[in-house]
């Protein structure tokens, strides 16, 4: 699947300071972690005494444990104590929460606010459980500052549902929420009025965008499409100037596929959500990608098993999940954050192979899916960091090193290719699955036009093959929509598309208001009633039959002779079982400015999810890798430095 890429460096040095912010967050998360696992290890009851009196106030026991583990980890001694207390704290506050949650029923929610907040950003809520989102999300932004209107709240790693109660949408005592702002500011407060209503004009326009990507995909998704499951499926734009825009699905080479109708829906809804949330990624807008995957996911888990076994989609968007989380600096909320890299790692086996053999017998080569491997390894080495593996760490993170080292492209060799006439994008994949060899990705990137030329062609062919049947449906007395209908049931066959016309005949009424069909008279003539008994029908059945296609001879003998001279009983008798367009009542005129509107916007929906469809069917593989870069470093500088710290005592 694919998106169009750029960037440029002034964002690549905001990102730089940014994180060199957040060097001190990342080590604390460190030693967070090492501490709560030094403490389970030790057995060690913080919220007891000799750590905590009878007043729950700290123990001179605290001091000497917080000696001990600096001790152990050669770090400040301070610090140390400082997070102990910290973690002592917190058990205080989760064992009273424990106590009146069991003797009053009001439970207790640990908050993540969002990241430009400067107080402490996690939090503790109580709320009653049978609430509605709406409400928790109205006493959220009441107690801590924010615009109701303007957030989302994530729970259990599902978008909170504001018509439902907490107790039905599986929200318990002790639960994490997260906290997403749609607008993008870095300030608490904003003093100027006027900026502060561009902010709540731009929030309201990301969420009227948010909207419209639901109601795009959901269209989309109605229309016909053919697909079955693949490796490395992928979406295709089609619009036929005679048609309807749809999506197709694709597989690695861009030919059309199919699968079973009841897996359709349910993968074109996943794909989709997860392109779009693809293309907020690019744009940094995590807080808004986030709720889109998250619904891909969402969509994805009601495909079959073996379908998410043997495409590599699920597993790349288990990795921009995990990526969103700690983009936006909430991997702590991501309680099965190794669960999904687990699952994202075992997928790529599935998919490619146990040394990506299946991969190099499709593609020839798999230089590309290594900038996947180095993210999955990134974040690997992240999530261990964080959780206090130092040693698994640094594994992981040397071998995403080892990879961008690989993956890393001379820019003089993409200005090469750049001359030659093809983008940046085919320069950087071109150049990935020819490790680095400038002629040998340009044949590299010409095979490949070509290829998609020719199946471009192939489809073209297809298309016209499926109007010209069309067409001689038509002929024949049938509406367009009911071609349509049959041609797709007999997949493209026109023999069968007709048999299943005949068989039944009901298909008829599935017209399109053509006028030229809607006058046709409901008395038939006596010369058509003729031409019927003349082939050997009644002439009362063949009245009938008349009367039933409004004229149509030649609909009205093919049905008679297909049924043995008979009308089928589904089929009206009379005029007035609706044979006779309806009358245009006032109220209809009334709702025809109404019905055009939503055409409008329809189609508005349509066409942004159709701009968020890149060009490129490997778009998901291209990476200048910039940011993995900066990420690298800088976490192979905490995990490399740590024992070479000095104490502070």
């Amino acid at each position: 699947m694919k998106t169009n890429g750029g960037r440029c460096r002034i964002r690549a040095l905001c990102w730089l300071r940014r994180e060199w912010r957040g060097a001190g967050m990342a080590q604390k998360k460190y030693l967070q972690a090492k501490l709560t696992q030094f403490l389970r290890e030790d057995r060690i009851q913080l919220w007891k005494p000799p750590y905590t009196d009878e007043n729950k106030k700290v123990g001179l026991a605290l001091k000497d444990l917080a000696k001990q583990y600096s001790d152990r980890l050669e770090c400040c001694e301070n610090e140390v104590e400082k997070v102990i207390e910290e973690i002592r704290c917190k058990a205080i506050e989760r064992g009273t929460g424990n106590d009146n949650y069991r003797t009053t029923g009001i439970a207790t929610i640990e908050v993540f606010l969002p990241p430009r907040l400067k107080k402490d950003r996690k939090n503790l809520l109580e709320t009653r459980l049978h609430i509605t989102g709406r409400e928790l999300r109205s006493k959220i932004a009441e107690t801590f500052g924010l615009q109701e209107n303007y957030i989302k709240i994530v729970i259990n790693k599902k978008q909170l549902q504001l018509g439902k109660t907490l107790e039905e949408q599986g929200v318990a005592h002790n639960v994490k929420a997260m906290v997403l702002e749609l607008k993008q500011s870095e300030e608490d407060a904003r003093k100027n009025f006027q900026l502060e209503e561009e902010e709540q004009n731009e929030a309201k326009l990301k969420e009227k965008q948010i909207q419209r990507t639901k109601r795009g995909l959901e269209i989309l998704a109605k229309r016909g499409t053919q697909i079955s499951p693949q490796q490395s499926n992928i979406f295709k734009t089609v619009v036929d100037p005679e048609m309807t825009p749809y999506l197709d699905i694709a597989n690695q080479t861009g030919r059309s596929i199919r699968i079973p109708p009841s897996e359709r829906k349910a993968l074109m809804l996943a794909m989709g959500y997860h392109e779009k949330g693809r293309a907020f990624l690019k744009r940094k807008e995590y807080g808004i990608a986030l709720p889109c995957l998250l619904d891909a996911d969402k969509y994805f888990c009601e495909c079959c098993r073996e379908l998410l076994d043997t495409v590599d989609n699920y597993a790349v968007l288990q990795l921009d999940i995990v990526w969103c989380y700690f983009r936006l600096e909430q991997l702590e909320c991501l309680d099965d954050a190794e669960k999904k890299l687990n699952l994202a790692q075992k997928c790529f086996k599935n998919c490619y192979g146990e040394n990506h053999q299946r991969l190099v017998h499709i593609k020839g080569n798999c230089g590309k899916e290594k900038v996947l491997f180095l993210r999955l390894y990134l974040l690997q080495g992240i999530r261990n960091y964080h959780s206090g593996n130092d040693v698994e760490a640094c594994e992981y993170l040397n071998k995403a090193r080892q990879l961008f080292k690989e993956l890393y492209i001379d820019p003089s060799k993409v200005d090469n290719l750049l001359q030659l006439g093809f983008t940046a994008q085919e320069a950087r994949l071109g150049l990935r699955a020819c490790d680095g060899n400038v002629d040998h990705a340009a044949t590299h990137i010409t095979n490949r036009r070509e290829e998609l030329a020719q199946i471009r062609m192939e489809e073209k062919e297809k298309k016209r093959r499926r109007l010209e049947n069309i067409r001689f449906l038509e002929g024949m007395g049938y509406s367009t929509h009911a071609a349509q209908q049959a041609l797709h049931a007999a997949s493209g066959n026109l023999d069968e598309a007709l048999k299943i016309l005949l068989s039944n005949p009901q298909i008829w009424w599935l017209n399109d208001s053509n006028p030229e069909t809607d006058n046709c008279q409901e008395s038939p003539s006596q010369e058509n009633i003729d031409q019927l008994v003349y082939m050997g029908f009644d002439a009362l059945v063949a009245e009938a039959a008349l009367r039933v296609f409004r004229g149509n001879v030649q609909l009205a003998a093919q049905t008679l002779a297909h049924n043995g001279g008979s009308l089928p009983p589904e089929l009206p008798l009379s005029p007035e079982d609706s044979l006779s367009p309806p009358a245009t009542s006032p109220s209809d005129s009334a709702g025809t400015s109404s019905a055009s509107t939503d055409e409008d916007m329809e189609t508005e929906a349509v066409n942004e999810i159709l701009e968020d469809i890149p060009e490129h069917e490997e778009d998901y593989l291209d990476s200048t890798l910039e940011d993995e870069e900066i990420i690298i470093a800088e976490y192979l500088s905490y995990v490399e430095n740590r024992k070479s710290a000095t104490k502070k005592n």
